[in-house]
């Protein structure tokens, strides 16, 4: 560019500096970059894909108690008491379940997993926790199966003792080891009578029994199977925990005679956690007034014949599956409390119990409207 001025009346040339032409890129450089970048895309996108080592847990469906559920395309109460006289019920007493996405067959990615962390109301385990090596999803689908009616059965002995029924108890055979000293002697459902003579009360007096045998001769266990009697001898051996104890390869259970027919009905949920629920659903349908007031109260844990509430496995998924449901209470097994603190959901107010009784108690106050900051919360060790 050319600015023309004067200098003494004498025109005078000024030329203007030349601004640098700008350099080409090479030719195929803005490729190559983003050559680059959708190199980078399809490597982490594939590497999400793979397959993790570990499962999510999912807050899972919520079940009133107090209602109905879906049976054979027909509505049916899930706690049925036809025999004896019953009273109405109002608000809510949730059981809560944790889905569980993943297994050896069909693991989940990276990519999910990742999301996963990220939600406060799902969790990531390793896989090895939830399906061991060696089992397979049917055997692990039947032994939470096996594990919830046993938790119905307890549900009920807890309810009609604490009301105070009397409820006889025998010691049965729940599962039989494979390649175990009991294998082929023994069978699921056998109710143990007796140990060489000595009439069996319970699961400890049996277990004590097998231990002060030792492992050096048999012992002679007397059976009722399928109405019939059976003795049958098994040499015990130790086991391979730390501290070896004598044992014969079963899982214990308990079976119980009830003075009437309770039938609990639900399908497709397994696991021994909604025990707590279930024994409070019944107390409430065989006594007048709502037991909860009929607020919308949800709760979890196992649950013993005496009373005892148990610890579970995903306690923090079932508080938002609560939340998520309208529930504004919450019953947690004291020993899930170190899980629970810090993970409450806004407008959920947690209880911790030992007991049935516990429960009762913290219901009574929801239903009497008093004071309940006096009963117990769930609080870090």
């Amino acid at each position: 560019m050319q600015i023309a001025a004067h200098t003494k009346g004498i025109p005078v040339a000024i030329f203007a500096e030349h601004e640098p032409t700008p350099r080409r890129a090479p030719r195929g450089g803005g490729w190559f970059g983003w050559s680059l970048i959708l190199v980078a895309i399809i490597a982490i996108t594939t590497i999400a894909l793979v397959p993790s080592p570990y499962v999510i847990e999912t807050p899972g469906p919520v079940f009133n108690v107090l209602s109905s559920v879906k049976s054979d395309d027909t509505d049916v109460p899930l706690i049925e008491i036809p025999d004896e006289k019953t009273y109405p019920t109002s608000g809510s007493l949730d059981m809560l379940t944790v889905s569980i996405h993943g297994n050896r067959e069909s693991p989940v990615n990276w990519f999910d997993v990742a999301l996963a962390w990220l939600d406060p109301s799902k969790a990531v385990v390793p896989l090895e926790s939830v399906y061991p090596a060696g089992v397979t999803v049917e055997q692990s689908n039947e032994e939470n199966a096996a594990q919830m009616t046993s938790s119905q059965q307890e549900a009920i002995a807890a309810a009609l003792i604490n009301l105070g029924y009397d409820v006889p108890t025998s010691v049965t055979i729940g599962q039989v080891g494979d390649d175990t000293p009991a294998s082929g002697k023994l069978k699921a459902g056998d109710i143990v009578t007796a140990v060489d003579g000595k009439p069996v009360a319970d699961e400890t007096a049996l277990r004590a029994a097998i231990v002060a045998n030792g492992t050096d001769e048999a012992i002679k266990i007397a059976v009722t199977r399928a109405d019939k009697p059976v003795t049958v001898s098994i040499t015990p051996v130790l086991s391979t925990a730390d501290t070896p104890t004598p044992i014969i390869g079963v899982v214990l259970g308990a079976s119980y005679t009830f003075p009437f027919d309770i039938s609990i009905q639900i399908e497709n949920v397994g696991g021994p956690s909604a025990g707590q629920m279930f024994a409070l659903g019944i107390i409430d349908k065989l006594t007048p007034g709502a037991l909860n007031g009929g607020a919308d109260v949800a709760g979890t844990g196992t649950i013993a014949e005496d009373g005892t509430i148990g610890p579970i496995g995903g306690i923090r998924q079932k508080l938002y599956g609560a939340s998520e449901a309208g529930a504004k209470y919450f019953l947690a097994p004291a020993e899930n409390c170190n899980e629970v603190v810090g993970h409450v959901p806004d407008g959920l107010t947690v209880f911790s119990v030992e007991k049935l009784t516990d429960s009762l108690k913290v219901l009574s106050a929801i239903a009497d409207k008093t004071d309940t900051s006096t009963l117990a919360t769930c609080e870090a060790n």
